[in-house]
Protein backbone atom coordinates (compact mmCIF):
# COMPACT_ATOMS: atom_id res chain seq x y z
CA UNK A 1 0.00 0.00 0.00
CA UNK A 2 1.26 3.67 -0.91
CA UNK A 3 0.15 6.75 0.93
CA UNK A 4 -0.63 9.78 -1.03
CA UNK A 5 1.03 12.82 0.15
CA UNK A 6 -1.98 15.10 0.70
CA UNK A 7 -3.43 12.47 2.84
CA UNK A 8 -1.96 13.21 6.63
CA UNK A 9 0.31 10.51 8.61
CA UNK A 10 -1.13 7.87 9.95
CA UNK A 11 -1.24 7.51 13.70
CA UNK A 12 1.76 5.94 14.63
CA UNK A 13 -0.28 4.03 17.22
CA UNK A 14 -2.39 2.47 14.06
CA UNK A 15 -1.35 -1.43 13.93
CA UNK A 16 -2.10 -3.53 10.96
CA UNK A 17 -3.48 -7.02 10.43
CA UNK A 18 -3.08 -8.65 7.31
CA UNK A 19 -5.19 -11.31 6.73
CA UNK A 20 -3.41 -14.69 6.24
CA UNK A 21 -6.62 -15.94 3.48
CA UNK A 22 -8.87 -14.02 0.51
CA UNK A 23 -11.31 -12.52 1.63
CA UNK A 24 -14.62 -13.51 -0.18
CA UNK A 25 -16.72 -10.68 -1.70
CA UNK A 26 -20.61 -10.67 -0.99
CA UNK A 27 -20.85 -9.41 -4.73
CA UNK A 28 -18.58 -11.39 -5.98
CA UNK A 29 -14.74 -12.47 -6.36
CA UNK A 30 -12.25 -11.88 -3.39
CA UNK A 31 -9.83 -9.51 -2.20
CA UNK A 32 -6.51 -11.80 -2.62
CA UNK A 33 -5.02 -9.73 -0.19
CA UNK A 34 -6.57 -7.82 2.47
CA UNK A 35 -4.92 -5.58 5.55
CA UNK A 36 -6.50 -3.84 8.31
CA UNK A 37 -5.42 -0.76 9.97
CA UNK A 38 -6.44 -0.58 13.74
CA UNK A 39 -6.38 1.11 17.05
CA UNK A 40 -6.83 -0.61 19.90
CA UNK A 41 -7.25 1.66 24.08
CA UNK A 42 -7.49 0.23 27.79
CA UNK A 43 -7.00 -3.41 27.99
CA UNK A 44 -8.21 -7.00 27.36
CA UNK A 45 -9.46 -8.18 30.42
CA UNK A 46 -8.68 -12.01 31.21
CA UNK A 47 -12.37 -12.92 30.13
CA UNK A 48 -12.29 -11.09 27.34
CA UNK A 49 -15.36 -9.60 27.91
CA UNK A 50 -15.05 -5.64 27.75
CA UNK A 51 -14.55 -5.38 24.04
CA UNK A 52 -16.30 -2.12 22.73
CA UNK A 53 -16.30 -2.27 19.10
CA UNK A 54 -16.16 1.32 17.31
CA UNK A 55 -17.24 2.00 13.98
CA UNK A 56 -16.49 5.19 12.07
CA UNK A 57 -18.63 7.24 9.08
CA UNK A 58 -17.76 7.66 5.69
CA UNK A 59 -14.78 9.46 5.70
CA UNK A 60 -13.41 8.55 9.11
CA UNK A 61 -10.16 6.74 10.40
CA UNK A 62 -9.04 4.19 12.99
CA UNK A 63 -8.27 7.14 15.21
CA UNK A 64 -11.69 7.40 16.77
CA UNK A 65 -9.97 9.20 19.89
CA UNK A 66 -9.43 11.94 17.42
CA UNK A 67 -12.80 12.39 15.08
CA UNK A 68 -15.12 10.94 18.42
CA UNK A 69 -12.73 12.39 21.00
CA UNK A 70 -15.37 13.50 23.38
CA UNK A 71 -16.85 10.10 24.13
CA UNK A 72 -13.38 8.99 25.48
CA UNK A 73 -12.35 9.52 29.21
CA UNK A 74 -12.58 8.13 32.41
CA UNK A 75 -16.48 7.31 33.32
CA UNK A 76 -17.54 8.36 29.74
CA UNK A 77 -19.01 6.07 27.02
CA UNK A 78 -15.05 4.42 26.01
CA UNK A 79 -13.44 4.39 29.37
CA UNK A 80 -9.56 3.13 28.58
CA UNK A 81 -9.46 2.07 32.30
CA UNK A 82 -12.13 -0.30 32.17
CA UNK A 83 -12.93 -1.19 28.60
CA UNK A 84 -11.02 -2.53 25.54
CA UNK A 85 -11.66 -0.39 22.82
CA UNK A 86 -11.22 -1.44 18.97
CA UNK A 87 -11.94 1.01 15.80
CA UNK A 88 -10.45 -0.70 12.57
CA UNK A 89 -10.24 1.50 9.28
CA UNK A 90 -12.81 0.14 6.64
CA UNK A 91 -11.83 -1.97 3.83
CA UNK A 92 -12.27 0.14 0.60
CA UNK A 93 -11.18 2.95 2.65
CA UNK A 94 -7.82 5.35 2.30
CA UNK A 95 -6.11 4.84 5.59
CA UNK A 96 -4.58 1.97 5.98
CA UNK A 97 -6.70 -0.94 5.26
CA UNK A 98 -7.14 -2.30 1.48
CA UNK A 99 -8.74 -0.22 -0.65
CA UNK A 100 -8.42 1.67 -4.21
CA UNK A 101 -5.19 3.44 -2.97
CA UNK A 102 -3.44 -0.20 -1.89
CA UNK A 103 -1.81 -2.37 -4.83
CA UNK A 104 -3.82 -4.99 -6.90
CA UNK A 105 -1.01 -8.09 -6.19
CA UNK A 106 -2.50 -9.44 -9.44
CA UNK A 107 -0.87 -7.02 -11.39
CA UNK A 108 1.43 -5.01 -9.33
CA UNK A 109 -0.30 -1.44 -9.73
CA UNK A 110 -2.97 0.37 -7.86
CA UNK A 111 -6.63 -0.76 -7.71
CA UNK A 112 -7.88 2.45 -8.54
CA UNK A 113 -11.18 2.24 -10.06
CA UNK A 114 -10.70 -1.26 -10.80
CA UNK A 115 -11.61 -2.27 -6.94
CA UNK A 116 -14.21 -4.69 -6.65
CA UNK A 117 -17.41 -3.80 -5.58
CA UNK A 118 -17.97 -3.75 -1.84
CA UNK A 119 -20.42 -4.18 0.58
CA UNK A 120 -21.12 -3.58 4.79
CA UNK A 121 -21.25 -7.16 4.72
CA UNK A 122 -17.73 -7.20 3.18
CA UNK A 123 -16.43 -4.84 6.02
CA UNK A 124 -17.67 -6.66 8.84
CA UNK A 125 -17.03 -9.74 7.69
CA UNK A 126 -13.15 -8.00 7.37
CA UNK A 127 -13.67 -6.98 11.10
CA UNK A 128 -14.65 -10.25 12.18
CA UNK A 129 -11.52 -11.33 10.67
CA UNK A 130 -9.83 -9.05 12.41
CA UNK A 131 -11.30 -9.65 16.13
CA UNK A 132 -10.74 -13.73 15.38
CA UNK A 133 -6.86 -12.64 15.12
CA UNK A 134 -6.73 -10.77 18.62
CA UNK A 135 -8.82 -14.46 20.13
CA UNK A 136 -11.98 -11.96 20.65
CA UNK A 137 -14.86 -13.71 20.40
CA UNK A 138 -17.37 -11.73 22.37
CA UNK A 139 -18.29 -8.06 21.36
CA UNK A 140 -19.95 -6.24 24.64
CA UNK A 141 -20.98 -3.44 22.52
CA UNK A 142 -21.08 -2.59 18.67
CA UNK A 143 -21.51 1.29 18.63
CA UNK A 144 -20.83 3.79 15.12
CA UNK A 145 -23.33 6.30 13.39
CA UNK A 146 -23.56 6.74 9.86
CA UNK A 147 -21.74 4.50 7.54
CA UNK A 148 -20.46 2.96 11.26
CA UNK A 149 -24.60 2.87 11.71
CA UNK A 150 -24.50 0.20 9.22
CA UNK A 151 -21.97 -1.83 10.39
CA UNK A 152 -23.57 -2.21 13.45
CA UNK A 153 -26.71 -3.79 12.16
CA UNK A 154 -24.49 -6.13 10.30
CA UNK A 155 -22.56 -7.37 12.93
CA UNK A 156 -26.25 -8.11 14.68
CA UNK A 157 -27.62 -9.62 11.83
CA UNK A 158 -24.29 -11.49 10.53
CA UNK A 159 -23.03 -12.59 13.57
CA UNK A 160 -25.34 -12.57 16.94
CA UNK A 161 -23.33 -15.15 18.80
CA UNK A 162 -20.62 -12.24 18.70
CA UNK A 163 -22.47 -9.13 18.99
CA UNK A 164 -23.29 -8.63 22.78
CA UNK A 165 -25.65 -5.49 22.02
CA UNK A 166 -25.57 -2.74 19.61
CA UNK A 167 -26.40 0.69 19.61
CA UNK A 168 -26.73 2.56 15.82
CA UNK A 169 -26.67 5.77 15.86
CA UNK A 170 -28.59 8.62 12.94
CA UNK A 171 -29.11 5.33 10.57
CA UNK A 172 -31.32 3.35 8.66
CA UNK A 173 -31.87 0.02 8.08
CA UNK A 174 -31.53 0.08 4.39
CA UNK A 175 -30.31 3.21 2.57
CA UNK A 176 -33.42 5.00 0.98
CA UNK A 177 -33.84 6.28 -2.66
CA UNK A 178 -33.25 10.05 -1.05
CA UNK A 179 -29.84 9.26 0.08
CA UNK A 180 -29.00 7.07 -2.84
CA UNK A 181 -29.46 10.11 -5.26
CA UNK A 182 -27.36 12.14 -2.84
CA UNK A 183 -24.61 10.30 -2.90
CA UNK A 184 -24.98 9.63 -7.18
CA UNK A 185 -25.22 13.13 -7.42
CA UNK A 186 -21.97 13.43 -5.41
CA UNK A 187 -19.90 11.07 -7.76
CA UNK A 188 -21.48 12.67 -10.96
CA UNK A 189 -19.77 15.89 -9.18
CA UNK A 190 -16.68 13.80 -8.71
CA UNK A 191 -16.53 11.92 -12.61
CA UNK A 192 -17.30 15.62 -13.86
CA UNK A 193 -13.60 17.07 -13.16
CA UNK A 194 -11.25 16.76 -16.03
CA UNK A 195 -9.10 15.20 -13.91
CA UNK A 196 -11.24 12.06 -13.00
CA UNK A 197 -10.23 10.15 -16.02
CA UNK A 198 -12.67 7.44 -15.35
CA UNK A 199 -10.18 7.12 -12.21
CA UNK A 200 -7.51 6.27 -13.33
CA UNK A 201 -5.59 9.49 -12.20
CA UNK A 202 -2.42 10.18 -11.11
CA UNK A 203 -2.84 9.90 -6.98
CA UNK A 204 -0.47 12.75 -6.23
CA UNK A 205 -3.21 14.85 -9.08
CA UNK A 206 -6.59 13.26 -8.10
CA UNK A 207 -9.72 14.97 -8.97
CA UNK A 208 -9.57 18.04 -6.19
CA UNK A 209 -12.45 20.39 -7.61
CA UNK A 210 -14.95 17.49 -8.16
CA UNK A 211 -14.19 15.72 -5.07
CA UNK A 212 -14.57 19.29 -3.35
CA UNK A 213 -17.93 19.84 -4.70
CA UNK A 214 -19.07 16.10 -3.53
CA UNK A 215 -18.28 17.38 0.05
CA UNK A 216 -19.60 20.54 -0.08
CA UNK A 217 -22.92 19.07 -1.37
CA UNK A 218 -22.48 16.33 1.71
CA UNK A 219 -22.01 18.86 4.01
CA UNK A 220 -25.67 20.24 3.01
CA UNK A 221 -27.43 17.22 4.59
CA UNK A 222 -24.81 16.70 7.47
CA UNK A 223 -25.99 20.08 8.77
CA UNK A 224 -29.45 21.34 8.64
CA UNK A 225 -31.62 24.68 8.07
CA UNK A 226 -31.64 25.82 11.45
CA UNK A 227 -28.45 25.10 11.91
CA UNK A 228 -26.46 27.35 9.04
CA UNK A 229 -29.46 29.99 9.60
CA UNK A 230 -27.77 30.22 12.87
CA UNK A 231 -24.53 30.27 12.26
CA UNK A 232 -24.39 31.77 8.98
CA UNK A 233 -27.56 33.94 8.10
CA UNK A 234 -26.62 35.60 5.18
CA UNK A 235 -23.72 37.40 6.65
CA UNK A 236 -21.04 38.26 4.11
CA UNK A 237 -17.15 38.53 4.51
CA UNK A 238 -14.95 41.38 3.30
CA UNK A 239 -14.59 40.16 -0.41
CA UNK A 240 -18.54 39.70 -0.82
CA UNK A 241 -18.67 35.97 -0.21
CA UNK A 242 -20.93 34.84 1.96
CA UNK A 243 -20.06 32.71 5.23
CA UNK A 244 -22.20 29.78 4.42
CA UNK A 245 -20.07 29.93 0.90
CA UNK A 246 -17.05 30.32 2.83
CA UNK A 247 -18.11 27.12 5.17
CA UNK A 248 -19.10 24.68 2.46
CA UNK A 249 -15.84 25.55 0.19
CA UNK A 250 -13.23 25.20 3.28
CA UNK A 251 -15.16 21.49 4.23
CA UNK A 252 -14.24 20.69 0.56
CA UNK A 253 -10.79 21.87 0.65
CA UNK A 254 -10.18 20.01 4.35
CA UNK A 255 -11.35 16.74 2.70
CA UNK A 256 -9.24 16.98 -0.78
CA UNK A 257 -6.23 16.82 1.76
CA UNK A 258 -7.27 14.19 3.41
CA UNK A 259 -9.13 11.90 1.17
CA UNK A 260 -9.18 9.96 -2.01
CA UNK A 261 -11.90 10.16 -4.95
CA UNK A 262 -11.76 6.68 -5.71
CA UNK A 263 -12.69 6.09 -2.20
CA UNK A 264 -15.25 8.13 -1.49
CA UNK A 265 -17.03 6.39 -4.83
CA UNK A 266 -16.49 3.02 -3.66
CA UNK A 267 -17.91 3.85 -0.05
CA UNK A 268 -20.75 5.60 -1.04
CA UNK A 269 -21.84 2.96 -3.01
CA UNK A 270 -21.10 0.59 -0.65
CA UNK A 271 -23.51 2.33 1.17
CA UNK A 272 -26.56 2.54 -1.44
CA UNK A 273 -26.08 -1.14 -0.73
CA UNK A 274 -26.59 -1.10 2.55
CA UNK A 275 -30.32 -3.68 3.07
CA UNK A 276 -30.30 -5.64 6.19
CA UNK A 277 -33.14 -7.20 4.09
CA UNK A 278 -30.64 -8.31 0.71
CA UNK A 279 -30.80 -12.20 0.10
CA UNK A 280 -32.72 -12.85 3.60
CA UNK A 281 -36.15 -14.05 4.07
CA UNK A 282 -37.37 -10.12 4.36
CA UNK A 283 -36.06 -6.89 5.92
CA UNK A 284 -38.84 -6.88 8.28
CA UNK A 285 -37.77 -10.72 9.56
CA UNK A 286 -33.82 -9.93 9.52
CA UNK A 287 -34.32 -6.83 12.16
CA UNK A 288 -36.75 -9.18 13.84
CA UNK A 289 -34.32 -11.00 14.89
CA UNK A 290 -31.98 -9.49 16.22
CA UNK A 291 -32.52 -10.82 20.08
CA UNK A 292 -29.30 -8.87 21.29
CA UNK A 293 -29.99 -5.50 23.15
CA UNK A 294 -30.38 -2.69 21.23
CA UNK A 295 -30.47 1.12 21.65
CA UNK A 296 -30.94 3.55 18.82
CA UNK A 297 -30.12 7.15 18.69
CA UNK A 298 -32.19 9.32 16.35
CA UNK A 299 -31.51 12.64 15.98
CA UNK A 300 -34.42 14.86 15.52
CA UNK A 301 -32.98 17.69 13.28
CA UNK A 302 -31.18 14.65 10.21
CA UNK A 303 -32.10 15.49 7.26
CA UNK A 304 -30.31 12.50 5.70
CA UNK A 305 -31.74 9.41 7.80
CA UNK A 306 -34.72 11.18 9.40
CA UNK A 307 -36.66 10.32 12.43
CA UNK A 308 -38.85 8.14 10.79
CA UNK A 309 -36.26 5.52 9.62
CA UNK A 310 -35.06 5.38 13.47
CA UNK A 311 -38.27 4.63 14.33
CA UNK A 312 -39.19 1.79 12.32
CA UNK A 313 -36.05 0.30 13.45
CA UNK A 314 -37.56 0.57 16.80
CA UNK A 315 -40.98 -0.85 15.80
CA UNK A 316 -39.28 -3.74 13.78
CA UNK A 317 -36.19 -5.25 16.06
CA UNK A 318 -38.11 -6.57 19.39
CA UNK A 319 -37.37 -4.80 22.92
CA UNK A 320 -35.03 -2.32 21.30
CA UNK A 321 -35.12 1.45 23.10
CA UNK A 322 -35.28 4.76 20.92
CA UNK A 323 -33.62 8.03 22.03
CA UNK A 324 -33.57 11.23 20.37
CA UNK A 325 -30.97 13.53 20.22
CA UNK A 326 -32.74 17.41 20.35
CA UNK A 327 -30.13 19.27 19.12
CA UNK A 328 -29.97 21.88 16.13
CA UNK A 329 -26.76 20.40 14.78
CA UNK A 330 -28.23 17.42 12.21
CA UNK A 331 -26.96 14.45 10.88
CA UNK A 332 -23.34 15.38 12.58
CA UNK A 333 -24.82 16.20 16.01
CA UNK A 334 -23.96 12.52 17.55
CA UNK A 335 -20.30 14.10 16.91
CA UNK A 336 -20.79 17.45 18.20
CA UNK A 337 -22.76 16.66 21.51
CA UNK A 338 -20.66 13.67 22.96
CA UNK A 339 -21.82 14.82 25.99
CA UNK A 340 -25.05 13.67 26.16
CA UNK A 341 -24.36 10.91 23.47
CA UNK A 342 -21.61 9.48 26.07
CA UNK A 343 -23.97 9.99 28.41
CA UNK A 344 -26.61 7.94 26.72
CA UNK A 345 -24.02 4.99 26.13
CA UNK A 346 -22.71 4.69 29.76
CA UNK A 347 -26.65 4.23 30.58
CA UNK A 348 -27.17 1.81 28.54
CA UNK A 349 -24.01 -0.17 29.37
CA UNK A 350 -24.81 0.14 32.56
CA UNK A 351 -27.81 -2.40 32.16
CA UNK A 352 -25.90 -4.91 30.20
Amino acid sequence: MTRMEHIPIISDSTIYFKSPEPLPLELGGTLPEVTIAYRTWGKLNAQKSNVILVCHALTGNADADSWWCGMFGEGRAFDETREFIICSNVVGSCYGSTGPLSLNPLTGKHYGPDFPRITIRDMVAAQRLLLQSLGIDKIRLVIGASLGGMQVLEWGAMYPDMAGALMPMGISGRHSAWCIAQSEAQRQAIAADAEWRDGWYDPQVQPRKGLAAARMMAMCSYRCFENYQQRFGREQREDGLFEAESYVRHQGDKLVERFDANTYVTLTKAMDMHDLGRGRESYEVALGALKMPVEILSIDSDVLYPKEEQEELARLIPGSRLLFLDEPYGHDAFLIDTDTVSRMVCEFKDKL
